[in-house]
C-alpha cells in the first residue's frame, strides 16, 4: 500500500470552527493512523500555489487540543479561485502563462500528498472538487474530503454548517452591550448589522439568541433600564419584501412611544437595489476572485440608516456591525459536538478514498454523511417558514413576507 501523506488548509472568511477543526483533525489522525505524516498549506490554496507549508510536529500534535480554545484560524486563510487564472496572476501566485490548478497539482505530486482536508465554504469546497477532478484528469488519485464552514449557513444540501451557531450566540452577546446605546442620547436609531449575503439565517438566528439572552433580565420599575430598551423593533433579511414607506410609518411610531428603535438588519439584504444604485450612478462596485460584491465596501446598515433615520425621526443613529467579533469567536460546546462528528467522518471517509464534504444531508432526512462534490452549492436560502422564526417575528410584532 502507498505511503499515505495527509495536507489541510483553510479558505475564505473566518468562522468559529476552524481552529477546533484543524485540532480535531490532527488530534484523529493521531488516533487512528499515527504513523500519516500531517502538513498544512498556510493561507488556503495561496499556501498551495506557492509551496508554503506547515510541517505537524509531534509537539503539536500532542498540543492540538489547545486549538479547541481559540477562534480564528492557526494554518491562515486567503481567497483564491484556482481556475480565476487572471485573479492569480494578478497576485503574483502564478506566472504568466501558467495554469493555476497544473501548480497546484504539481505541488501537491511533488510533496506526495495522497489526502487533502479543505475546510470552507462552498467556494473553498467547488475548488477543491475542481482540483480533484483535474487531478483525476491527469492520473493523480487524490482523496479530497472538505469540512462545511461558513456563518451564513447557506451550504446546498447541509443542514448545519461549521461556526454558525457560534456566531449567532456571539453576535447576540455583542448586541446586548450595544443595546444600551439607546440611552445615550433621546430618540436614538441603531441598527445591528449581521453577516449573512445570500441568506438570512444567522441574522435571524442572532436575534432569536439575544431575545433568549434577554428575555429573563430583572430591572428596577422606574428606569429607562428595561425589557423595551432590550426589544428589537424590526428584521430584514435578504429572503424578505417589505413597504419603506409603510415600516417607516411603524417605526416611527415605535420611536414617537419609546424614543428608540433598534433594527437587526442582514448584510445582503436590500443588496441588489443598492448595487443597481452605485452602478447607475455609474460607480463601479468591487467584487471579489469569486464575483461576489465585496460587501464591506457596500455599507447595507448605512442604506438603511440613511432610509429610515429622517422618516422616523431620529435624532442620532448608528450602525454596529457584529461581523467580525462574530466569526473570530471559538467554538461554542454545540459546534464542538458537530465540528467533531464531522471530523471523525472526515476522517474515516478519507482514509476509505471516499472524497465529497461531511454534513448532515437533507436530501436524505439530514444524516450525516459525506457528500459528493457535485451537490454542493452556496446560495442556499433561508427558510422563512422555520417555526423558531415565526415566534421571533411573533415576539418583535413586525409583518413580513417573502421577496
Amino acid at each position: 500500500m502507498a505511503k499515505q501523506k495527509v495536507a489541510m488548509l483553510t479558505a475564505g472568511g473566518l468562522a468559529p470552527c476552524l481552529s477546533s477543526a484543524v485540532g480535531g483533525l490532527i488530534e484523529r489522525y493521531s488516533d487512528v493512523a499515527p504513523e500519516i505524516e500531517l502538513i498544512a498549506y498556510r493561507s488556503g490554496y495561496q499556501g498551495v500555489l506557492l509551496g508554503d507549508k506547515i510541517e505537524i510536529s509531534q509537539d503539536m500534535r500532542e498540543k492540538a487540543y489547545l486549538l479547541h480554545r481559540y477562534g480564528g484560524s492557526p494554518i491562515g486563510n486567503s481567497r483564491v479561485k484556482l481556475t480565476n487564472t487572471a485573479d492569480c496572476v494578478k497576485r503574483g501566485l502564478v506566472k504568466e502563462g501558467d495554469n493555476p490548478l497544473q501548480v497546484a497539482a504539481d505541488r501537491l505530486a511533488a510533496d506526495g500528498i495522497t489526502i487533502l482536508h479543505t475546510i470552507g465554504g462552498d467556494d473553498t469546497n467547488t475548488t477543491a472538487a475542481d482540483l480533484a477532478a483535474y487531478l483525476g484528469a491527469n492520473g493523480y488519485d487524490l482523496t479530497v474530503v472538505g469540512l462545511p464552514k461558513t456563518v451564513d449557513n447557506d451550504v446546498v444540501p447541509i443542514r448545519q454548517s461549521l461556526g454558525a451557531w457560534t456566531a449567532a450566540e456571539v453576535g447576540a452577546h455583542f448586541f446586548d452591550h450595544v443595546s444600551n446605546e439607546q440611552s445615550a442620547a433621546p430618540r436614538t436609531f441603531v441598527i445591528h448589522e449581521v453577516m449573512g449575503r445570500h441568506c438570512g439565517w444567522l441574522t435571524a438566528a442572532t436575534a432569536r439568541a439575544y431575545i433568549q439572552k434577554t428575555k429573563d433580565n430583572e430591572y428596577v420599575e422606574g428606569f429607562m433600564m428595561n425589557t423595551s430598551m432590550k426589544n428589537i423593533d424590526g428584521i430584514y433579511l435578504p429572503e424578505m419584501a417589505f413597504d419603506l414607506e409603510q415600516e417607516a410609518a411603524r417605526l416611527k411610531d415605535v420611536m414617537d412611544k419609546r424614543g428608540f428603535v433598534t433594527l437587526f438588519v442582514s448584510e445582503g439584504a436590500g443588496l441588489e437595489t443598492i448595487v443597481a444604485e452605485r452602478e447607475a450612478a455609474g460607480e463601479a462596485v468591487p467584487r471579489d476572485a469569486f464575483g461576489h460584491v465585496k460587501l464591506d465596501t457596500i455599507n447595507v446598515g448605512g442604506w438603511f440608516q440613511k432610509q429610515f433615520a429622517a422618516l422616523i425621526g431620529a435624532d442620532r443613529s448608528m450602525v454596529q456591525k457584529s461581523g467580525y467579533f462574530a466569526r473570530s469567536a471559538p467554538a461554542n460546546a454545540d459546534d464542538l459536538r458537530l465540528i467533531q462528528g464531522m471530523v471523525d467522518l472526515a476522517v474515516e471517509s478519507a482514509l476509505n478514498k471516499v472524497s465529497g464534504v461531511t454534513g448532515h444531508d437533507e436530501d436524505q432526512n439530514g444524516k450525516l454523511r459525506t457528500i459528493e462534490f457535485p451537490r454542493i452549492k452556496g446560495g442556499k436560502h433561508f427558510d422563512l417558514n422555520a417555526k423558531w422564526f415565526a415566534e421571533v417575528m411573533d415576539h418583535i410584532g413586525q409583518p413580513f413576507q417573502a421577496a
